[in-house]
């Protein structure tokens, strides 16, 4: 694939206007991390607690931004080294990756392929499908599914875990097909010669963690409220990050490989004056198209980036062109655009 004069030119004007803002502040990593971290227990406390209803609602939504935020880390992970905010990855695995059942490795040697440039979009890539190709009932399923991530990561930690250490085959399949946040469901993770000591730790982790919560639980040690407040938060994180999935991307291309320009065309920022888009896209998901050009630029710098390529390069310039005004447009679009292709499918002659 040929890179464009345009390519070139965009992706050079970028790393220019931005070589400055590359370094990570550890500083703001863990400082970020533990205020959400805090926010999430604290609130699924509350909400577990409380016998007031309203209160408990309020402390929920609290918990369940936070565990968010908090969750969102994971994209970081793949992005910084471990010498840029030492022990961070470690710290995030037992604070957030493993209690969730989601730790790092799910993201690790997989994320990266989606910025592999022959891969993006194609059949190859992890995090690509062509969405607006579905039905608008698929599209809503594909939505709404996830939903059902809490059980997943359960019945994945809890019963598959255990069982692949015993049964050869099975671990592999984990490693493969279940070890990895995708939305391609034909992706298989090629790396198992690669496997990482440190990923194994995590997988017992999380085994052993969901047994002691299953066994408090059954003993009364844990009340069932806080459980299934807890599962219900996870829940709607989920569900919110799905629908932020949609919007981080057009999901036109159907499977063919993609210049860089139009790599980053089919892809979304979602800027200032958008404030609430920092609460649904958080941890820099936001600028997602930003991110596809410069995906070493740590998520706390990537506003005052974005400011300086806007400002650099006008309002009219093919960096500005990736942007949307809000969740809501953004989605509104996307179903639009599904509902014009179904429409214009079902009227095309059978043969």
């Amino acid at each position: 694939m040929a890179k464009t004069t345009s390519d070139i030119s965009l992706t050079k004007q970028a790393m220019g206007l931005t070589e400055d803002l590359m370094t990570p502040n550890a500083a703001i990593y863990w400082t970020d991390l533990l205020v959400s971290v805090g926010a999430m227990w604290g609130g699924l406390f509350l909400a577990a607690t409380t016998p007031n209803a309203v209160f408990a609602l309020l402390a929920g939504l609290v918990s369940m931004l936070a565990l968010y935020r908090a969750l969102s880390f994971i994209h970081e992970l793949t992005h910084i080294r471990d010498d840029e905010a030492p022990g961070f990855r470690a710290a995030w695995n037992a604070l957030v990756g493993v209690p969730l059942m989601t730790p790092s490795l799910m993201y690790e040697g997989v994320h990266n392929i989606h910025h592999i440039k022959d891969r993006f979009g194609t059949k190859l890539d992890p995090e690509y499908l062509p969405l607006s190709h579905f039905t608008p009932l698929k599209l809503a399923g594909f939505l709404f599914v996830a939903l059902l991530a809490p059980l997943g990561v359960v019945l994945r930690s809890a019963v598959l875990v255990p069982l692949s250490f015993v049964v050869p085959p099975l671990r592999r399949y984990l490693k493969t097909k279940l070890s990895a946040l995708i939305i391609n469901p034909d992706f298989a993770r090629e790396d198992l010669s690669r496997w990482r000591k440190e990923w194994v730790v995590q997988d017992v982790a999380c085994w052993l963690w969901s047994w002691a919560v299953i066994a408090a639980t059954v003993t009364g040690v844990i009340p069932v409220r806080a459980v299934l407040t807890g599962l219900a938060i996870f829940a709607l994180a989920t569900l919110l990050n799905q629908a932020r999935t949609l919007v981080a991307h057009h999901w036109d291309n159907d499977g063919g490989k993609m210049t860089l320009e139009e790599q980053f065309l089919d892809s979304v920022n979602v800027p200032p004056p958008n404030l609430a888009s920092e609460l649904w896209a958080p941890v820099g998901l936001r600028y997602h198209a930003l991110h596809h050009l410069l995906p070493r630029l740590p998520y706390h710098n990537m506003a005052q980036a974005h400011a300086r390529l806007t400002e650099a390069l006008g309002p009219h310039s093919l960096y500005n062109r990736a942007s949307e005004p809000g969740l809501f447009q953004a989605l509104g679009d996307l179903f639009r655009r599904v509902r014009q292709k179904s429409a214009q499918a079902g009227k095309q002659p059978a043969h």
